[in-house]
């Protein structure tokens, strides 16, 4: 990978080397808006993004068979970041893109950590109304490689009366102890409040695995760590939120409750993520996590919000965590002024937003 802020650039500024994914439906459309608003940000602080564009995706696979090829992933892993639009189609069968494409990805680059910010802002309507703004401000850090994802298991006697089907957990001690140093290491830029979620009165071998390791590392980090069974967490994060600062748990149970957590705080549209390779051994992946939406494909009716809040995480993620602070609060003013129902209306209202920013320092 080629080291951040290593792209040549004049003047001497910082350059960054962006793979744009643009994807499908919506993709291309949310992401545009994100990468103009990465640029007013980059001209505001002193930096300069290269973009370097891959039409990966449903349409790519129905043109020429091709999911990743392997010399597209190897001019990916040269770039510093990676920023990912909604990819899938109902052309393509399921699993195709899923695994041929963003579990590939996972597993090429050591993405170990998916992180999914959960924030209600201003101007949106929670999925419970008595939820206040302070009520929900909360991450999970959702270990990404390995559980039920990990692709071990298979089916026998397939379409028989005996068929047999499985599907294996695999969670090896490393890959755990990555996962819970990265959130213990966040909660305490936070509010220093770890939480494991797991369900280790019934996965007892896969749960005590993670009590242990989240307790060691813990301890060693010196912060408190609760624990709450994934089923009790679903009905926390609904009844008491605010309990909730970072959260750990496993590649099934985490998928499942970061949807929750977009769900209380405005739904997929306004919900950013990162697939992360905290080591920077291989670039990361900033993604919305809503669908491809082809739906609403050239409508103009798109959000880009969660593209957007995906672009600032990239931002924080690449060290330009000013850059990633104008983006994340634009997003937030946009919304509390009330939220425009156009992509273009968006990309108008958040351009100013910056502009005014800028202008104010």
């Amino acid at each position: 990978m080629s080291a951040p802020g290593n792209v040549a650039a004049p003047g001497g500024r910082r350059g960054y080397a962006i793979a744009h994914l643009p994807g499908d439906g919506i993709g291309p459309e949310v992401t545009k808006v994100a990468r103009d608003c990465v640029d007013e940000a980059a001209a505001a602080h002193g930096f300069v993004i290269e973009w370097r564009t891959y039409p990966l995706g449903a349409r790519h696979f129905l043109a020429t068979g091709e999911v990743l090829p392997d010399t597209v992933l190897d001019e990916l892993r040269k770039a510093d970041a990676i920023l990912l639009g909604a990819v899938g189609s109902p052309e393509v069968p399921p699993g195709v893109l899923e695994r041929g494409l963003l579990l590939r990805l996972r597993a090429e680059l050591d993405l170990y950590v998916n992180l999914r910010p959960s924030k209600l802002r201003p101007g949106v309507p929670g999925a419970v109304g008595r939820h206040q703004l302070a009520d929900l401000d909360f991450v999970i850090v959702r270990e990404n490689t390995e559980g039920l994802y990990a692709g071990a298991g298979g089916t026998v006697h397939r379409g028989t009366a005996f068929e047999n089907a499985t599907e294996e957990s695999l969670n090896t001690r490393a890959g755990v102890e990555r996962c819970v140093r990265y959130a213990a290491a966040l909660a305490r830029r936070r509010r220093g409040r770890l939480t494991l979620v797991h369900k280790t009165n019934v996965l007892v071998h896969a749960g005590d695995l993670w009590r242990r390791v989240a307790g060691e590392v813990a301890a060693e980090a010196g912060i408190p760590l609760d624990y709450a069974h994934v089923d009790a967490a679903c009905l926390y994060l609904v009844d008491d939120p605010g309990r909730f600062d970072v959260i750990v748990t496993d590649n099934l149970f985490g998928d499942i409750l970061s949807d929750l957590g977009a769900a209380l705080t405005g739904g997929l549209g306004v919900a950013p993520s990162g697939n992360l390779n905290p080591d920077r051994t291989s670039p990361s992946v900033f993604e919305p996590v809503h669908g491809s939406a082809p739906d609403i494909a050239g409508t103009g009716r798109a959000n880009p919000a969660g593209a957007v809040l995906s672009a600032a995480l990239m931002l924080d993620h690449l060290g330009e965590q000013d850059a990633a602070a104008d983006l994340d609060a634009a997003v937030s003013q946009v919304l509390g002024a009330g939220a425009p129902g156009t992509t273009s209306g968006w990309e108008g209202a958040l351009r100013q937003a910056l502009a005014a920013r800028a202008g104010a320092r």
